[in-house]
């Protein structure tokens, strides 16, 4: 069988899918700082034998985890003489413009551990200055004494020609070969002198970190017998071995959120909705990615705490195009300075969690909320759930604050963060110029089909799909991935002034190292399947848009039909284009995906019972419009192929629960998905 495993913040979730289709799921709690627990936990509550499992794919919180509580290790830089304040420097645009005592982000390299050498290359990667190997010996024997564990290399223009990264690299490893070395090449070849060199320190700071958590998890696997391939999740919707991701660790800094989008691209195209938008609340956060045309969007501008106060750190990897709030179903309820609720960012998480699960937590969350307005049954949780002193937290931390009722407390702070979700969702379709009446919303997370209904017939979505499994759907999605390695290259050229035969060679070349490194990973050359992309834009324009590119040679004709589909896609996302102005290359993005056998989903098979059979009981609801309303309530396990029923209505199943508005609709498809139709015209 296949198994998929992903951490999230509150819970660790296993789906697997043996050859005859069959799929099981299990949850157990998340078990920080020891995550490899949660992993050999669900694992066991699955009872799976670890011989049997042929693949083992895994998706991580550990990367993103040890960045924002800065528990990576001491790191240091060295860099081109000159320039070891860019860091410092960073980008001049800051996001809060008018606050006066805005401070840049801090390094995670203090000054002291930037250390600069002679060398210098011009932008075209010919040398300047050769390499002065004394200043890089008397750089290495500084950071040995200062007690780093890590190193980042990143000189000026070195995704032009890295020689100089690769001497230096080689040099560190003969006379230090425990320290952990990143040099900036590795990771990208993208240029953006302050990106690349924050990404090369983000790898090294973590890179420890990562060598060590994956040994554990595989020393703890290998005690099970688990001695299949063994993969783990990247950002870029694709998988890695598990020796590869520890010399590339930051591309598992979203591990985890990027196989529900993925996941949901694929559920896309079984159903035949090629347009979605995937939608994931946990118990932390929520999320939300547009898929156009069965296509993830990549991007490489991606940042971690970036906010509208706070710019942040750029990672210069390809990255899954996700825009997350805080806002799941541990989010914690609280009135501000100025008398306002607000739901989030702060998360009761797994220990102590809302206030339902008894564990002590005294906040009300978005759980506590669902649960008063009959929305989450207390006979639905796995543990005992004391419903008066869910009702008595929301009514002395909320209600008697304005004056209402426990349930219209209750409402309120489900009605702030589901706020705070469409202002996300608005965010990946309608300000980016999509119409979403032109695409389905897919589901998932222990909380999506709990609030889609609403947030889909808001933003203009004529249909939800909950999917089977919809509370570990991210660990299914891993499930129908591919290996995956993405190759950028700067290469900055004016259309009209192309050569093809040195652009033809360029694309041979970067495919050439993409089958050098699958067979490294034991893929064979028909294995691999290479898309390519290259980034455009009009010159004298500063950032680019991507556009597709043929495979095979590129012609005169081809590169026309890119030229004219720049435009196009130029024009979808600013409302406008220059036909007439010249045209810009600046990088080559290659995609190579390693293809593996995924498994097939079974259909659902047919009942003789009928929809009427499934309900579980009849409890008042409370409505948005109409306040308490007796709503029937369905188990989703006795729901059979073709079953429908109308709104108001619940369905449950054991980790999630699907709440349908009145006068919405709900069908169960033959892969024993929930389609939900919102009303919207």
């Amino acid at each position: 069988m296949r198994v998929a495993t992903d951490i999230g913040g509150t819970f660790t979730d296993l789906v697997s899918v043996d050859e005859s289709g069959k799929v099981c799921i299990a949850k157990s709690d998340t078990t920080p700082p020891n995550f490899e627990e949660g992993v050999m936990n669900v694992i066991a509550k699955a009872e799976l034998k670890g011989e049997d499992i042929e693949t083992f794919i895994h998706g991580t919180t550990v990367i993103i985890n040890a960045l924002t509580e800065r528990n990576g290790v001491k790191t240091g830089l060295i860099t081109t003489k000159g320039f070891r304040d860019v860091l410092e420097i960073a980008r001049g645009n800051r996001p809060d413009l008018f606050n006066v005592r805005y401070q840049k982000p801090k390094p995670f390299v203090p000054r002291a551990l930037r250390l600069e050498v002679e060398e210098r290359l011009n932008q075209k990667g010919e040398v300047i200055t050769p390499l002065n190997v004394n200043d890089v010996e008397a750089a290495v024997e500084q950071l040995r004494r200062e007690g780093v564990e890590a190193i980042a290399i990143c000189y000026l223009h070195a995704y032009a020609n890295p020689e100089h990264e690769r001497l230096t690299a080689e040099l560190i490893h003969k006379m230090w070969p425990e320290v952990a070395v990143t040099a900036s090449h590795e990771v990208t070849k993208e240029w953006r002198e302050y990106e690349r060199t924050n990404t090369a320190v983000l790898n090294s700071y973590v890179k420890p970190v990562a060598e060590r958590y994956v040994n554990n998890l595989n020393n703890r696997l290998l005690e099970i017998n688990v001695t299949g391939q063994k993969y783990i999740m990247q950002s870029n919707a694709g998988t890695t071995t598990f020796e590869q991701s520890k010399q590339s660790p930051i591309h598992m800094v979203e591990s985890g959120p990027v196989a529900g989008v993925f996941g949901a691209a694929m559920l896309g195209k079984m159903i035949g909705h090629e347009n979605v938008i995937a939608f994931d609340i946990g118990g932390t956060t929520a999320k939300c990615s547009l898929i156009d045309g069965g296509e993830v969007t990549v991007t490489t501008d991606y940042r971690i705490e970036w906010d509208e106060r706070h710019a942040g750190y750029p990672i210069k990897i390809p990255v899954v195009d996700i825009v997350e709030v805080g806002n799941g179903g541990g989010s914690i309820a609280w009135i501000d300075q100025a008398g306002a609720l607000k739901v989030g960012p702060k998360s009761a998480g797994a220990q102590p969690g809302p206030v339902a699960y008894g564990r002590g937590g005294t906040e009300p969350t978005t759980t506590d909320a669902n649960l008063v307005t009959g929305r989450l049954s207390a006979k639905n949780f796995s543990m005992a759930v004391n419903l008066e002193a869910v009702r008595g937290a929301i009514d002395e931390k909320i209600a008697k604050k304005f004056g209402v009722s426990v349930e219209e407390a209750a409402l309120g702070i489900i009605r702030i963060a589901n706020s705070n979700m469409l202002n996300a969702l608005k965010l990946i379709s309608v300000r980016r110029g999509y119409d979403p009446r032109d695409f389905a919303m897919v589901a998932f997370g222990g909380g999506g089909a709990m609030h889609a209904a609403f947030l889909a017939r808001e933003l203009g979505v004529t249909k939800v799909v909950v999917p089977v499994a919809a509370s570990v759907f991210s660990a299914w999605g891993m499930l129908m991935t591919d290996l995956r390695h993405d190759y950028l290259q700067t290469y900055i050229r004016r259309t009209s002034e192309l050569a093809l035969g040195e652009f033809n060679g360029a694309w041979e070349a970067l495919e050439q190292q993409a089958i050098v490194q699958y067979q490294s990973e034991a893929i064979e050359e028909g294995q691999v399947v290479f898309h390519r992309y290259v980034d455009m834009r009009y010159l004298g324009q500063e950032h680019t848009v991507k556009v597709p590119v043929p495979g095979g040679r590129v012609t005169e004709q081809v590169l026309a039909d890119v030229n004219a589909a720049f435009h196009a896609i130029h024009e979808q996302n600013y409302t406008f284009k220059l036909e007439n102005n010249p045209t810009e290359i600046v990088n080559l993005h290659l995609v190579a995906f390693g293809t593996v056998t995924k498994p097939e989903i079974a259909e659902i098979e047919q009942v003789s019972h009928t929809v009427a059979d499934a309900v579980l009981e009849t409890r008042p609801v409370y409505f948005e419009d109409a306040g308490f309303v007796d709503t029937r309530v369905y188990d989703r396990s006795r729901l059979g192929p073709g079953f429908e029923l109308d709104g108001p209505a619940i369905v449950e199943e054991p980790s999630s629960s699907t709440l349908v508005y009145p006068e919405q609709r709900l069908t169960v498809d033959k892969y024993g998905n929930l389609i939900i139709y919102t009303g919207v015209q």
